[in-house]
């Protein structure tokens, strides 16, 4: 979108359309399930909130935001803790306001990285291995869900049951086939030609493995070095946002259930992949709540309260923290330049080339 003016009005559309969704989320959950509830009653539950209930969240939350800087630092090597840090902030707080936000959220990334002396090419290896690590694990989240409750018996017959494990284990064996073929050559050469047979027998006239391969080779080398990092700071993130869920949901009454409380979260995970608002807002609560309600018998005021402030944690509380990440980071690199030019010429080193 090279036009401007357009991507103002389709931001401003977006972003209007998710607080719609929030401010008119009781109507919505109505239609959806034929039960009422008030924003009277959702401030009720809020109200009991305590203080050690909400220092609890911020911990979780903040230690979910240092778990991520492991996928950083993991995928551009010679970032520090602060500088990843200060990147997941400001580019989430770019992605959290716009439509199809992931690109702003790069171009934004590219600016800060160049800012503290990295190449291009890194950057990219990045961009490119960070999204690799996220598109894997999110794929990886339902079929967790599913096997929590069929484990737990949530599930109202034997034939559902069979289709869930079949579903599950698919999409188990599918992402384990990716990773491997992008760690492994031989593995990769199978999977290219796997997929441009699946083309041909649907007529297209592409290449999906030439792609693929594109990606192998300029993610190899990181991806080889430093999938532990990647995949431990994937974990240890995932692990603390679904933490942040189940205090979401005991704080507010509406605990489900071990394996119910995992199956929510990878429900949110999923429909925050939304695009018609920013990070899926709005969308994500309403689906929380549909499945906590309707689902798992949890009472209306508590579940779209929890859906709430489950929505404030991973969303809402990022946009101005990643504001004021931003904000230091443009500051601190104002403060530089003006020591740059303060200093004599002679006393400039040049940079490599």
């Amino acid at each position: 979108m090279k036009n401007k003016w357009l991507q103002i009005t389709l931001s401003a559309l977006s972003l209007g359309l998710a607080v719609v969704l929030v401010v008119y989320l009781p109507q919505i959950v109505h239609t959806l399930t034929g039960k009422h509830v008030s924003w009277r009653e959702i401030w009720a539950v809020f109200g009991s909130l305590g203080a050690g209930t909400i220092a609890l969240m911020t911990g979780l939350w903040l230690l979910s935001l240092l778990a991520y800087t492991f996928v950083l630092t993991g995928s551009l090597p010679g970032l520090g803790r602060l500088q990843a840090l200060t990147l997941n902030a400001a580019g989430s707080a770019v992605s959290n306001l716009l439509p199809f936000g992931g690109a702003a959220g790069v171009a934004l990334t590219f600016a800060m990285a160049r800012g503290w002396g990295f190449h291009s090419r890194s950057i990219v290896v990045m961009t490119l291995v960070s999204g690799v690590w996220n598109t894997l694990f999110r794929f990886v989240l339902p079929a967790v869900g599913i096997i929590a409750l069929l484990i737990a018996g949530r599930v109202p017959n034997p034939t559902v049951a069979n289709a869930g494990w079949a579903g599950a284990v698919s999409i188990l064996v599918l992402v384990t086939v990716v990773a491997v073929a992008l760690y492994w050559d031989r593995a990769a050469a199978v999977l290219g030609r796997g997929l441009d047979s699946l083309v041909r027998l649907i007529r297209l006239r592409v290449r999906p493995s030439e792609a693929f391969h594109r990606l192998r080779a300029d993610t190899a080398d990181v991806i080889r070095t430093r999938w532990p990092p990647l995949t431990a700071g994937m974990v240890a993130f995932l692990v603390l946002q679904g933490a942040i869920m189940v205090a979401c949901l005991v704080a507010t009454g509406a605990y489900p259930g071990p394996a119910e409380s995992i199956a929510v979260f990878a429900l949110s995970r999923v429909l925050t992949t939304a695009l018609i608002t920013p990070s899926g807002a709005g969308i994500m609560e309403a689906g929380v709540v549909v499945l906590l309600t309707s689902a798992f018998g949890v009472p209306l005021a508590p579940a779209t309260a929890a859906a709430l402030l489950f929505g404030f944690w991973t969303y809402t509380i990022e946009i101005p923290f990643g504001g004021l990440a931003l904000g230091a980071w443009a500051l601190l690199r104002r403060r530089d330049r003006r020591g740059a030019a303060a200093e004599p010429p002679s006393t400039i080193s040049k940079a490599p080339r």
